[in-house]
């Protein structure tokens, strides 16, 4: 009789739990016929855009990354290519205050070492000088030109600018 009783009443959950779960047979119907629907070698194809996807990507930071790199250097090499043109004119306007005859022409320029670069430093004029500073790293070059008026061993009225 316990076993009649049990076997009825697992019957009826099983009823139950059937009518309240009706929605997972047919989603399984439904991942059946999907799955069904694939061809061979498709999932290989989805694979292979995903990684050709993934690949494009990649490589283009890659790419940014290295073309960033590269400007960040040459803005480096550029500005101390300028603090090298700066501190020849720096030089130029030091040595006139202590020198008055230091005159290096733009023929014959002085050429000084600063740094990891060079500075060529030409003068021209006596009473108003306008001092060219060239500042050279590798083959980065840049130019300061001072120009002052100098009288009784002084200099006024500087105006300093980066030409080309």
């Amino acid at each position: 009789m316990k076993v009649k009783i049990v076997k009825l009443l697992n019957c009826y959950i099983a009823r139950s739990l059937t009518k309240r779960f009706s929605y997972l047979s047919n989603l399984q119907q439904f991942n059946h016929l999907t799955i069904e629907q694939f061809q061979p070698g498709q999932a290989l194809v989805i694979l292979l855009v995903f990684v050709a996807t993934a690949t494009i990507i990649t490589a283009a930071a890659v790419t940014v990354t290295i073309i960033n790199s590269q400007t960040t250097g040459k803005l480096a090499v550029g500005e101390e290519t300028l603090a090298v043109a700066e501190g020849g004119a720096e030089y130029a306007v030091s040595r006139i205050l202590l020198s008055p005859n230091y005159l290096p022409t733009c023929a014959s320029p002085d050429v000084i070492t600063i740094g990891s670069g060079t500075a060529t430093i030409c003068i021209i004029g006596v009473a108003s000088k306008q001092i060219t500073s060239t500042g050279q790293v590798g083959n980065f070059t840049r130019k300061v030109q001072v120009t002052c008026n100098y009288s009784n061993l002084t200099l006024s009225g500087c105006s300093w600018q980066e030409i080309n």
